[in-house]
């Protein structure tokens, strides 16, 4: 069975600076410390953490949600791509970020630790700076 997840977490910029981030290869590179190759137009290509993440922009609805394919290294040369969508919804003092990741190779929970550790740790930092 494949796994899935969804995560929740606010930060105090609009949804524009996160998303514009999210698809901006230097900006993302310094939001989670990690070299990414980033695209802004559905159906390109994009990697992130130095390789490890790799997939491609499925959908784009500008500052409000981006859905991509995505897989890491770990997983299976057999396995599907996994979905992610990224949804971003304007509140009092900044943005909610739902994270839903689905669609997971059975066994591979260790993304929930990760995108709070490797994203949401880092972006609330990097977003910190930047005011």
């Amino acid at each position: 069975m494949k796994e899935s997840l969804e995560l929740k977490h606010n930060f105090k910029v609009k949804p524009s600076d996160i998303y514009d981030a999210w698809l901006d290869s230097t900006q993302h590179s310094k939001m989670t410390g990690g070299l990414a190759k980033c695209n802004n137009e559905v159906g390109g290509n994009f990697t992130a953490w130095d390789g490890y993440i790799e997939g491609k922009n499925i959908d784009l609805k500008p500052n409000k949600e981006i859905t991509q394919s995505w897989r890491t290294s770990e997983f299976d040369k057999n396995d599907e791509d996994s979905k992610l969508i990224i949804r971003l919804k304007e509140i009092e003092n900044g943005t909610e970020l739902t994270l839903i990741h689905n669609n997971i190779p059975e066994g591979q929970t260790q993304y929930r630790k990760g995108w709070v550790e490797h994203y949401f740790t880092p972006m609330e930092n990097y977003f910190q700076n930047l005011k």
